[in-house]
């Protein structure tokens, strides 16, 4: 029964989740944590870390991570499939009808028009992101004064960086890892 209703809630949340692995994040929540019961915020939040730091989507890290905490290896695979099934299901549909109607010049304006919208969903991830790194909050939820300096510090070089020397981006983020580490190393030996 655990099994079923974990497959079930992954599969809600696949279907449901558009705009990108962020945007399941709040959906994983709502089954797990409010819906089910299976995990408290705080093991949610933790899972949700992990989730961000390993390579891979964020959805079906979470998935997997959810899985594996609540119902072992039988867990991982039933969720894990289960938040990639709709996304399968959808993008192979759509993928036989483009190809099908891709000279079709209405098809050409539609995808079009999407761009902007898509662009504005990755602003809008990258925005949560960045105030939830300088903030400890949601966008609705800033205090000025939980500002993080050090973090902010690190955007405006790790940005600079990226934008004037042109290197790579994961070099970047392993050097901002180990900068912040140390900074808070010797934040925490004072």
């Amino acid at each position: 029964m655990l099994l079923l209703k974990l497959f079930l809630s992954f599969i809600q949340v696949g279907l449901f989740s558009v705009g990108g692995g962020y945007a399941a994040i709040p959906l994983i929540q709502e089954q797990i944590v409010n819906i089910h019961g299976l995990m408290t915020l705080e093991e949610f939040s933790d899972l949700i870390t992990v989730a961000e730091m390993t390579p891979g989507p964020i959805s079906i890290n979470s998935a997997t991570f959810v899985g594996m905490r609540i119902a072992g290896i039988p867990g991982v695979l039933l969720c894990t499939i289960g938040c990639i099934i709709p996304s399968f299901c959808i993008c192979f549909i759509l993928a036989h009808f483009y190809y099908k109607y891709r000279t079709v010049s209405g098809v050409q304006v539609v995808l079009g028009a999407m761009r902007p919208a898509v662009v504005a969903l990755i602003a809008s991830a990258g925005a949560s992101i960045l105030m939830l790194g300088l903030f400890q909050a949601e966008l609705k939820e800033i205090v000025i004064s939980n500002f993080r300096i050090v973090e902010f510090a690190i955007f405006a070089v790790a940005l600079f960086i990226l934008r004037k020397f042109k290197i790579s981006a994961v070099a970047v983020i392993l050097g901002s890892g180990v900068i912040g580490t140390l900074i808070y190393a010797l934040i925490g030996a004072i």
